[in-house]
């Protein structure tokens, strides 16, 4: 058996979902889990007994199967979290995520997007469009309102942006990592 699948049969065993291995030239064997996810079902996080769970077990065969590693971690995706497959597009739909393609669009959006540009921060949402059913991501290039400061009532809000990928378009997408350190918004 490879690697890739000792990891991911240990992980799945314990009930966890894989989000991605990754092996360094130092004999660092860093593994990223995430508990499974079901639409409609209150999201449940990763701490750090279920790290502590899967790293023993991971030790365990590991050492059975003789691979040679020097120091191994387990952890959660953390808030900026790797985007790989059509379930994970499903539930961080409506989320903020940044996306970047493996080329330039060229001059889209009737010339209002840098003809170079790759890399993008929006929103994520489904989108049918003659019966296909693809994503989109939804920005605005306006830049945010600093604290304390007044909008003008006069002021035009930049339009929103949308731009449709195909999966072999993209080079990643990731949550976006924005944290609020002033405690919730709103009523």
């Amino acid at each position: 058996m490879s690697l890739q699948q000792i990891i991911e049969q240990t992980v799945t065993g314990l009930g966890y979902d894989l989000v991605e291995t990754e092996r360094s030239a130092g004999g660092l064997l860093r593994v990223t889990i995430d508990l499974p996810w079901t639409a409609g079902a209150p999201e449940a996080f990763v701490n750090v007994e279920d790290c502590e769970k899967v790293t023993r077990q991971l030790q365990y065969a590991l050492e059975v199967e003789g691979i040679e590693y020097k120091r191994l971690e387990v952890s959660s995706p953390g808030i900026d979290r790797p985007l790989r497959h059509e379930q994970d597009f499903e539930r961080f739909a409506g989320h903020v995520v940044d996306i970047t393609l493996k080329a330039p669009l060229g001059a889209a959006a009737g010339g209002q997007v840098a003809a170079n540009r790759k890399k993008f921060r929006g929103t994520l949402e489904r989108v049918a469009t003659a019966g296909v059913s693809g994503w989109q991501i939804v920005w605005s290039d306006e830049p945010p309102v600093k604290p304390g400061r007044k909008v003008s009532k006069k002021r035009e809000p930049a339009p929103p942006q949308a731009l449709g990928f195909a999966w072999d378009e993209l080079r990643e997408a990731r949550l976006a990592p924005i944290v609020n350190f002033k405690g919730r918004s709103g009523g």
